[in-house]
This record gives structure tokens, C-alpha cells and sequence, in this order.
């Protein structure tokens, strides 16, 4: 029977998870399978695939054929390249030491690329890092700035009020005497005189004369009756 080397979904929605296997290419994608080789997890940076070489090599040996996919993960982890090298041996031109050798030093330098990888990924996360702070910083900055310069400017207009308060006080208190002095004007003593002028005796002078008349008359009265 026709054998793949495929991936087989798991995981949550938006975060798949897939199980490397080798299945029967007539069964359904999630279906049973032959043997599970290993997993793939593509929500790391780099990804990170877990695999048995020994027993992928040996199904790709036995004809397996990988999906596109699976091809591009097993030789990422140096299947495909292991089994170059056992074919090699096959032909007599190496030796299982050699194909030993060569694979320990192609998965030492492979795990040093990933190595470097990872580094400069953490290192371009920490320069991203830093440079939001010293943004954000800037930002800060620049909103206390603001601040100093409104409270300097409220400080301002504060002291402007109050200048012109005090400039309306003395204004205020210089017209007071003024109003004080024009209120005290002696035109109610002149009043007061000319209300007590000596006419009222003058009347009552000129009222008691008839009184004085009279009186001479009766003086003269009786010389007139001696006569």
C-alpha cells in the first residue's frame, strides 16, 4: 500500500499543533495512521519540531513518500540528508562511522545556526524593547514639559490678576477722599443761615406795633375827656 509522510492536525483553533506520521495516502488527513515520527509546533519562533530521524529514514527507505510540507521539515532536521548518506553506504562509499560523523557535524552546526537564530531574535526583541521605552520616555517628557509651561503660564496670568486687583484697590481708595471731601462741602451751613435769618423778629416787631398803638391811644383818651 501507498505509505505518506504527512501532517496531521491537532491543537486549538488559531493555534494549530501537527503530529508527523506516516499514514496510508487512501485515509483521511486526521485519520488513523501507521506510526507517529514526531511533531511540529509553528507558533514558537523558530518552530519548534521534535522528530525520530532513525525511524523516518527507514520509512522513506521502505518508499514513503512525504507530503510538500513534511519534505521541507525532514530536511530541516537532516532526514533527507542521513538518508543520502546510509545510501552511500549501500554503494560502498562510506562507512556507518563516517555517516555518523558527518551527520553529528551537520546537526552541530545546524543547532548553532538555530542557536544564532534564537539570539538575534532576542536581541531584535530587547533593541524593540529599548527603543518603545526611550519613545515612551520622550513622550513623557514632552507631556511634563507641557505641563511645566501651563502651570508657568496659569502662575502668570495668576500674578497679572492680582496686579490689576491692586492697581483697582489703590484706584478705589485714592477716589474715596475725594468723594468725602465733595460730600462735606459748606453749602448745608449756608443753608442752615439763611433759614435763621432775623426777619421772623422783624414780623414780630411789626405784629406787636398795633399793640403799642392802642395804647397810645387810651393815653390820649382821657385828655380829651379833661377838656
Amino acid at each position: 500500500m501507498p505509505v505518506k509522510i504527512r501532517l496531521q492536525r491537532h491543537g486549538k483553533k488559531g493555534k494549530p499543533f501537527f503530529w508527523i506520521v506516516a499514514a496510508d495516502s487512501r485515509s483521511k488527513r486526521d485519520g488513523r495512521f501507521l506510526e507517529k515520527l514526531g511533531t511540529y509546533n509553528p507558533n514558537t519562533n523558530p518552530a519548534t519540531i521534535d522528530i525520530n530521524i532513525d525511524n523516518s529514514v527507514q520509512w522513506l527507505q521502505n518508499g514513503a513518500q512525504p507530503t510538500d510540507t513534511a519534505r521541507a521539515i525532514l530536511s530541516y532536521k537532516g532526514v533527507l540528508l542521513k538518508k543520502h548518506l546510509i545510501d552511500g553506504v549501500s554503494k560502498g562509499a562510506l562507512t556507518m562511522e563516517q555517516v555518523e560523523e558527518k551527520f553529528s557535524a551537520w546537526v552541530t552546526e545546524k543547532e548553532q545556526a538555530v542557536a544564532n537564530k534564537k539570539n538575534k531574535l532576542a536581541d531584535d526583541k530587547a533593541k524593540v524593547k529599548a527603543e518603545a521605552l526611550k519613545a515612551e520616555e520622550a513622550v513623557n517628557q514632552a507631556r511634563m514639559a507641557a505641563a511645566e509651561e501651563a502651570a508657568a503660564e496659569a502662575v502668570a496670568e495668576e500674578a497679572a490678576a492680582e496686579a490689576v486687583a491692586e492697581e483697582a484697590t489703590e484706584d478705589a481708595v485714592e477716589e474715596a477722599p475725594a468723594a468725602e471731601e465733595t460730600a462735606e462741602t459748606p453749602e448745608a451751613p449756608a443753608a442752615e443761615e439763611t433759614a435763621e435769618t432775623p426777619e421772623a423778629p422783624a414780623a414780630e416787631e411789626t405784629a406787636e406795633a398795633p399793640e403799642a398803638a392802642s395804647e397810645t391811644s387810651e393815653e390820649s383818651a382821657p385828655a380829651e375827656e379833661k377838656e
